[in-house]
Parts: C-alpha cells; sequence; structure tokens
C-alpha cells in the first residue's frame, strides 16, 4: 500500500490542484488528511487562489480515498459540505505493523504527546514544517504544508510505502526521509 500525506490546503484551490497532480503521479491507495482543508485562518495570510468552494469539490471527487482529522481551522460547518468524515480530532491507525497516532497537531504536538509506546508513530500537520525524526523511541512526521509552507520550506507533502515515510517538494525532490522500523 501506498498513502500521500498532506496537510494544511487552507482553501488554495492552486495547491489543491497541484496536489491532485502528486494523486495521479503517485497513485496513492488512500490520501490520509491532516486538517485544515477550506480556510486560512486569522494568522496566515490568503494562500494563492484562495476558492474554498472549488478545493471542497475536489475534495467530495475523491473522497472514497480520503482518511482525514480536523484541523483548528475546519468547523462543522465544514462538515456540512465535506462528504467524508473530517471532525476527529485524531485516528488511531496501523499500517505497515506500526501504530500511528494521526492528528492535526494543535490539541497535541511533539511537545505535548499523548500516550504513546515505543517504536509507534506521531503523525501531524498545524505548523506547516516538514519533519521526519526519532525523538526518542518514538517516531515524529509531518508532511508540512501544501500551502501556506513555513521556514522557508517549499510547499511539500509525504508519502508512506513499504514502512518508509518521505516529504516531496511539488518538483519530486526528496527533503526528507525515514524508515520506520529503526
Amino acid at each position: 500500500m501506498k498513502y500521500l500525506i498532506a496537510s494544511d490546503i487552507h482553501g488554495s484551490a492552486y495547491y489543491m490542484d497541484r496536489l491532485l497532480e502528486e494523486v495521479a503521479r503517485h497513485q496513492p491507495e488512500r490520501l490520509i488528511l491532516l486538517g485544515d482543508f477550506l480556510y486560512h485562518g486569522p494568522r496566515n495570510d490568503l494562500p494563492r487562489e484562495y476558492d474554498p468552494k472549488r478545493v471542497l469539490a475536489a475534495l467530495n471527487g475523491i473522497k472514497e480515498k480520503i482518511y482525514a482529522v480536523r484541523g483548528n481551522c475546519d468547523s462543522e460547518v465544514d462538515q456540512m459540505v465535506l462528504e467524508f468524515p473530517m471532525m476527529a480530532d485524531y485516528a488511531l491507525m496501523e499500517l505497515f505493523g506500526v501504530r500511528f497516532y494521526v492528528t492535526h497537531g494543535h490539541l497535541h504536538s511533539p511537545e505535548n504527546l499523548p500516550p504513546m509506546q515505543a517504536g509507534e508513530v506521531f503523525l501531524f500537520g498545524h505548523i506547516h514544517l516538514p519533519v521526519a525524526k526519532k525523538e526518542g523511541d518514538i517516531f515524529i512526521l509531518n508532511p508540512g504544508s501544501i500551502s501556506i509552507p513555513k521556514g522557508g520550506n517549499p510547499s511539500s507533502y509525504g508519502i508512506l510505502e513499504e514502512g518508509v515515510f518521505s516529504v516531496l517538494d511539488l518538483a519530486g525532490n526528496r527533503i526528507g526521509e525515514i524508515q520506520l522500523d529503526k
């Protein structure tokens, strides 16, 4: 199985289209989306081609592929128009024999981890920075932001395949990677 992981679309139709290009290129079985789908929030500038209606139409067009959690900019009104479940604060998943705690990152973060065991993965978005590291005995992963990257980073997303998490920019360059069994 191959998973494409993205976070923080923030209503950008331009970057939603770019993400769909990456979905077509990688052909993942599923997308894991880490929240902040439609709105930019009060702390961010408007992203390029801000058009939440176009984003929701694009997301609804691939709803059968999506696993999602809620971001801090997402609301119940968003759930009324998005045709896939996205209001959970977190999800627990087992992928490639590894347990994942999947969340946006505004409630739990690397500085405020939920109860976790050795070898498990904390997968989050929210900070708009790519992360692929092992901290102690826990893996900390973040695909960065597809539409509003921070810290001088490019727009990015993650690919999880055969126990390897890779962070890629939209040009296909690998900007981070970690094997999850080490």
